[in-house]
């Protein structure tokens, strides 16, 4: 659900923050005083184009910011990974998009920077605009063969007929990289075959580039690391003034002077405990220096096998276990391509066999949708006629299409809102009003099986009012259920269904022109609906608690 919509210097708007609440939000107040400006700031923040004349005269930049409960959105968290935003803290999105007069236009989720495709794309999975907007997710013939299989209850096989799909697909690629002529063929066998060879040549060995760069670091500085042993050896033992020396002039001292003083004992047994140590360290500088070798045909040979490995890297991995793996790859490849001819009429063999279990699983498919869909269409009809399309037609017409992860079929909803007009596509529907009753029609059948969490609907009462209006402000309540809805109206019956009303209104403060929206409260209400009925007279008063009482039963 949006939950929260915060507007700073659009239009009219110097800064305004909105909080919903879930189920049927309406919003009334009088004409001109900015309730299309809510519509436009939610737009926006979805990814509208922007256009630098709405920016609050005397301001230099234009912010909106939404905050959306989005923890249960399907597909939400993929999305946000492909966009490249972070994902939700505690289940809340947060969109924010920025605009100024000189042309910056900035726009993140969650923080994260972003492009207007990518807010376009939360869009669609969080809100549809049903009004003279763009959104309505209902228009796309995908959404509309979705929607006919939730309703059906054939999601599981269309997934299992995409999972076929996928693995066609994979079969498909596997055959094209071995259905090529034979000059291609000869040249790719002579590559695979000699990066096999040279592999295997080199006879690798996990870990072997660390000991190897080692052993080369003391090859290359053996002479020096014999000199440098070797005047530590001197100094420990073999000098005249090597430590050896002189701890053994110290340990005669020492004894004598524990002969007189017998507390002294401790330090003649400290002493003989450091001349074991410094012999053990001078066996210890003999026992290394004997190990180097400064052999200068070892180093060349641990040179060439760098070399080796370098060139390896260069050619097949940026590591050697990457160079082993591609090893093991290289000789799959080429096993393959040595038996090309069996391995071709057994990839035909195979697709042959999944192609027959995918046409199988699309026909159950079109089956399971054209036994629902005179169902759905009946359901919808229902709808419509509530809505004062007393003989309007709905069809679900269903044509043979390229397999798509969707299915073998293409899906088109028609409608005709009233006698005598031919069935039309959703998307042709001339009129705004008639487009969103028909959409609400569509939200009420459907409110089960629609995913969008948050329906706007602008202009739905135009041309309709006394029962109609009433059942149009019913089912916005029936649908806020399943869904938040927020629906900017005109007609007393309409609003007075709402769980929770807000009221746009302007004020003229030294010479500039501002709105606000607050919400109602019950007397507040009343007030507003009496209003809208035409006055502030006690009748009218009357009628809108009775509006009010009549919507709570």
């Amino acid at each position: 659900m949006l939950v929260s919509l915060r507007i700073r210097n659009l239009a009219l708007v110097e800064e305004l923050e909105l909080e919903l609440e879930p189920g049927y939000n309406a919003v009334t107040g009088e004409t001109g005083a900015g309730k299309s400006i809510l519509i436009g700031a939610l737009e926006l923040a979805l990814g509208e184009r922007a256009a630098r004349d709405a920016i609050r005269t005397g301001a230099e930049s234009c912010s909106v910011e939404a905050v959306f409960e989005a923890g249960c959105v399907p597909a939400l968290a993929e999305t946000l990974e492909e966009i490249g935003a972070e994902p939700c803290e505690d289940g809340r999105l947060l969109v924010k998009r920025a605009f100024s007069a000189a042309g910056a236009n900035r726009q993140f989720v969650n923080g994260s920077p972003v492009t207007l495709q990518s807010l376009t794309r939360l869009g669609e999975l969080l809100v549809d605009l049903h009004g003279p907007h763009d959104h309505q997710s209902l228009l796309k013939t995908e959404a509309q063969l979705r929607i006919l299989d939730r309703f059906a209850g054939i999601e599981e096989a269309r997934a299992t007929f995409a999972a076929t799909l996928g693995e066609i697909r994979a079969i498909e690629a596997r055959k094209r990289e071995l259905a090529m002529d034979d000059k291609e063929f000869a040249r790719q066998l002579d590559l695979v075959a000699h990066q096999v060879k040279e592999i295997e040549a080199a006879r690798l060995q996990p870990g072997e580039e660390e000991q190897l760069e080692a052993d080369y670091k003391v090859a290359s500085s053996s002479q020096k690391l014999l000199e440098l042993s070797a005047h530590a050896l001197d100094a420990v033992s073999e000098g005249e003034g090597s430590a050896t020396v002189a701890l053994a002039r110290a340990e005669r001292a020492l004894r004598d002077l524990a002969a007189t003083d017998p507390a002294a004992a401790a330090l003649e047994e400290a002493n003989r405990a450091a001349s074991v140590q410094v012999q053990d360290l001078a066996r210890e500088l003999s026992r290394y220096s004997g190990k180097l070798d400064p052999d200068p045909e070892r180093l060349q040979k641990l040179s060439e096998r760098m070399t080796v490995v370098q060139t390896l890297k260069r050619k097949y991995g940026k590591t050697l276990a990457e160079v082993i793996a591609f090893g093991a790859e290289a000789k799959a490849r080429l096993k393959i391509l040595q038996g090309r001819s069996a391995e071709l009429a057994r990839i035909d063999t195979e697709l042959d066999q999944v192609r027959a279990t995918l046409r199988k699983s699309g026909e159950g498919l079109r089956a399971a949708r054209k036994k629902a869909a005179p169902s759905l269409c009946a359901r919808i009809e229902s709808q419509l006629r509530e809505l004062g399309f007393a003989q309007a037609k709905f069809a679900a017409e269903l044509a043979p299409a390229e397999p798509t992860v969707l299915g073998m079929d293409a899906l088109e909803f028609r409608v005709s809102p009233n006698v005598g007009e031919p069935l039309k596509a959703l998307r042709d529907i001339a009129s705004s009003g008639e487009m969103a009753r028909v959409m609400l029609a569509l939200k009420t059948a459907l409110a089960d099986q629609d995913e969008v969490p948050v329906l706007v609907f602008d202009e739905v009462d135009a041309n309709v009012g006394g029962e109609v209006g009433h059942r149009v402000g019913e089912k916005m309540a029936r649908i806020g259920k399943r869904h938040q809805v927020l629906c900017v109206t005109h007609l007393p019956q309409v609003a007075a269904c709402a769980k929770t009303h807000l009221s746009v209104t302007k004020r003229v403060e030294k010479g500039r022109t501002f709105t606000r929206v607050e919400r109602l409260d019950r007397s507040a209400r009343e007030k507003e609906l009496a209003r809208m009925l035409g006055g502030a007279a006690e009748t009218a008063l009357r009628h809108a608690r009775e509006m009010l009482r009549a919507a709570s039963d």
